[in-house]
């Protein structure tokens, strides 16, 4: 049977990898979630930017029904 020892460099190499990964994970983990929340406020915005928008526009064009039929009163054509 072969000498199967591992050179302690290697085993010294992987351990501080795996210390490196197990540490950053927290850290990793809550940049995500800044980022997904972030994401979620920035689509919130532009939905109530888009119903104000359209808000506006049926707002516009019921005022501009009222004018017309207010100026059409007393006129035979309409």
């Amino acid at each position: 049977m072969a000498d199967e020892t591992v050179n302690p460099a290697v085993t010294d190499a992987v351990t501080q990898t795996s210390l490196l990964v197990v540490g950053a994970a927290p850290a990793v983990a809550m940049a995500s979630l800044y980022q997904t929340l972030a994401n979620s406020l920035a689509m919130a915005s532009i939905n109530a930017v888009y119903a104000q928008q359209q808000a506006n526009i049926i707002h516009q064009t019921a005022t501009a029904e009222g004018v017309a039929l207010l100026l059409s009163i007393g006129n035979p054509d309409r």
